[in-house]
C-alpha cells in the first residue's frame, strides 16, 4: 500500500513563500513519477508541476518560474517550493504518485 501525506500549507501573504510536503510510504517512491495538483472549490483539479523518476520537471504556465518541484528518494519524500505567490495561487494542494495515489491535501492560502 502507499500513503502519501501532504504538509507545509498555510496562510501567507502575497509575494510570500510556502514549501510542500508529501512524505510517500512504500517501496515504489523512487522509481514514480510525482505530481502536485491543485484544486479550488467548483473547478477541476489541475496539475502544478510533474517530476518523472529521472528528475526531468514539467510546470503549468501559471506557476513557470515561481514553483520549484523536487524529490529526495532516500527520504521517499517530494516537495513544492512555491515563491512569489499570488492570491490566485489559494488552493487545496494535492500530492500524487504514477497518476494513481493522492494525499489528503492541504491547504494553501495567500492573501492580497
Amino acid at each position: 500500500q502507499v500513503r502519501l501525506v501532504e504538509s507545509g500549507g498555510g496562510l501567507v501573504q502575497a509575494g510570500g513563500s510556502l514549501r510542500l510536503s508529501c512524505a510517500a510510504s512504500g517501496t515504489i517512491f523512487s522509481s514514480s513519477a510525482v505530481g502536485w495538483y491543485r484544486q479550488i472549490p467548483g473547478k477541476q483539479r489541475e496539475l502544478v508541476a510533474h517530476i518523472t523518476s529521472n528528475g526531468n520537471e514539467n510546470y503549468a504556465d501559471s506557476v513557470k518560474g515561481r514553483f520549484t518541484i523536487s524529490r529526495d528518494n532516500a527520504k521517499t519524500t517530494a516537495y513544492l517550493q512555491m515563491d512569489s505567490l499570488k492570491p490566485e495561487d489559494t488552493a487545496v494542494y494535492y500530492c500524487n504518485l504514477r497518476a494513481i495515489f493522492w494525499g489528503q491535501g492541504t491547504q494553501v492560502t495567500v492573501s492580497s
